[in-house]
């Protein structure tokens, strides 16, 4: 079998299965497991999958910037941010996450709603300016622009005196056995220390995100309460979430 031949099954067995693994790939197509590695990372390196150790997970394709994703009108999108709306109580204290999908929760949360709501997104405190009965408070630290969030130690500080009723969270991998995940260090940091300040968390995620991992771990899948997806996922990728005890919403 030539390179590219094998490249291609490797893909469609992590299509197929969800993962791969490296001793596996290497009795299956006998060739050393030397090789199956080298074809793991250049796979890798082009963004086809994301390797761990002993093989290799889906790469989540949520690499755009903040810029870029905010362009992109969805139906999805929507679905998932007015079910996100709709778990909101009176008088609850939020922490709502950054990401174009928490903005456009915060656009569909009741113009009415009495709440507070804490975010390190400033995008989602504009967003909320118009609100009279939400109080904003907003985490300050280092911006990281691609997402327009902050982050950091003196953001993490700022956490210290806040226990919320609910996080709201955004990621771009969420996965059975490798957990919730980002694209970003300090803000897998970041999203972490929000899930510790809160008493449930829930995590808005689309379906390409759903089996998917990057290459910075937030926390294990039950860090989640809920996991909100859109209605169009396939069963096949939310059994397994179910099993591991965490409450699906279809959106």
């Amino acid at each position: 079998m030539l390179t590219h031949q094998r490249k291609n099954e490797i893909l469609a067995r992590l299509k197929r299965e969800g993962q791969v693994i490296a001793k596996t790939l290497s009795e299956s197509f006998g060739v050393s497991e030397d090789t199956i590695r080298r074809d793991l990372r250049e796979l890798a390196a082009e963004g086809l999958l994301q390797r761990v150790h002993g093989g290799a997970l889906p790469a989540s394709p949520a690499v755009a910037d903040f810029a870029q994703r905010q362009s992109i009108e969805s139906d999805t999108k929507r679905a998932v941010a007015a079910a996100a709306a709709a778990m909101v109580s009176l008088g609850q204290v939020l922490i709502l996450d950054g990401g174009t999908t928490a903005v456009e929760m915060a656009r569909q949360l009741p113009r009415d709603l009495t709440a507070t709501v804490v975010t390190h997104s400033p995008s989602i405190a504009v967003e909320l300016v118009n609100h009279p009965g939400i109080e904003v408070i907003i985490i300050g630290g280092r911006l990281f622009k691609h997402s327009i969030v902050t982050v950091g130690t003196a953001a993490m500080e700022a956490l210290s005196h806040i226990r919320a009723d609910v996080y709201f969270m955004g990621v771009t991998g969420v996965h059975a056995t490798a957990g919730l995940s980002t694209g970003d260090l300090e803000e897998a940091y970041m999203k972490r220390a929000l899930a510790a300040h809160a008493a449930e968390t829930v995590v808005m995620a689309s379906s390409d995100k759903i089996n998917a991992a990057s290459p910075y771990m937030i926390g294990e899948l039950s860090l989640a309460s809920t996991i909100i997806v859109e209605k169009s996922t396939e069963a096949a990728l939310i059994e397994p979430l179910a099993a591991a005890g965490v409450t699906v919403v279809m959106a």
